[in-house]
C-alpha cells in the first residue's frame, strides 16, 4: 500500500505602507514504506523552506515607505526590487542615504555639482550647513529650492525667476 505524504511551506512578510507578500510551495510524494516518512519529511521541509526563502527575497513592487512619497524601491537585476531588511525597507534606503527633498531636487543638486567644476559636494554641503544648519540630505523642499538657487548663482547661471514670496523692488528702490 502506497503512503501519500503532502508537505507545504509558506511565508508571509510585512512590507511598508501596510502591505505584505507571501509565497507558498507544496509537494506531494508517495512512499512505499512507513519507515521512510521521518527522513522524507525532513528532506521535503528543508527543500521547501530553502526554495521559498530564496524566492521571497524578490518582493517585486514595494510601495514607497517615506512620508513625503518621493522614495522608490531600488530596482535590482531583472527588474526585481532589492531584498528588504527585517524592518520591511530596502537596505539602500537607510537613513544615511535618504533625502528629505523631492527626487527632482536631489537630481538637480547632484547635476549642478557634477557639471560645475568649482562646486563640489563639499561646497554644497558647506553652503547647506551655513544657510540652514542641516546637511543637504536633510533639507526640506523649500530649503532645497533655496540651496539650488544659491548653487546656480555660484555656478554663474542666469538668476532664477522671482518667486511670489520675494518682494518686488519699488520704483524708488530701483532708481
Amino acid at each position: 500500500m502506497a503512503i501519500k505524504l503532502s508537505a507545504n511551506y509558506s511565508k508571509k512578510l510585512g512590507l511598508p505602507q501596510y502591505s505584505s507578500h507571501s509565497f507558498s510551495a507544496s509537494v506531494e510524494v508517495e512512499l512505499n514504506d512507513i519507515t521512510q516518512v521521518e527522513a522524507e519529511v525532513q528532506k521535503l521541509y528543508q527543500l521547501l523552506q530553502q526554495s521559498v526563502d530564496q524566492e521571497i527575497q524578490h518582493p517585486g513592487f514595494v510601495p514607497a515607505s517615506s512620508t513625503n512619497g518621493n522614495s522608490r524601491a531600488e530596482q535590482g537585476p531583472k527588474g526585481r526590487s532589492q531584498p528588504l531588511n527585517g524592518h520591511g525597507r530596502p537596505p539602500a534606503l537607510s537613513s544615511a542615504d535618504r533625502w528629505n527633498c523631492t527626487d527632482g531636487q536631489r537630481g538637480f543638486i547632484l547635476r549642478i555639482v557634477n557639471e560645475n567644476p568649482g562646486i563640489t559636494k563639499q561646497v554644497a554641503e558647506d553652503l547647506s550647513q551655513q544657510l540652514f544648519g542641516l546637511s543637504v540630505k536633510q533639507l526640506n523642499k523649500m530649503q532645497a529650492s533655496q540651496l539650488i538657487e544659491d548653487l546656480l548663482v555660484m555656478a554663474g547661471k542666469p538668476a532664477p525667476r522671482q518667486t511670489r514670496w520675494q518682494q518686488q523692488p519699488t520704483n524708488a528702490q530701483a532708481a
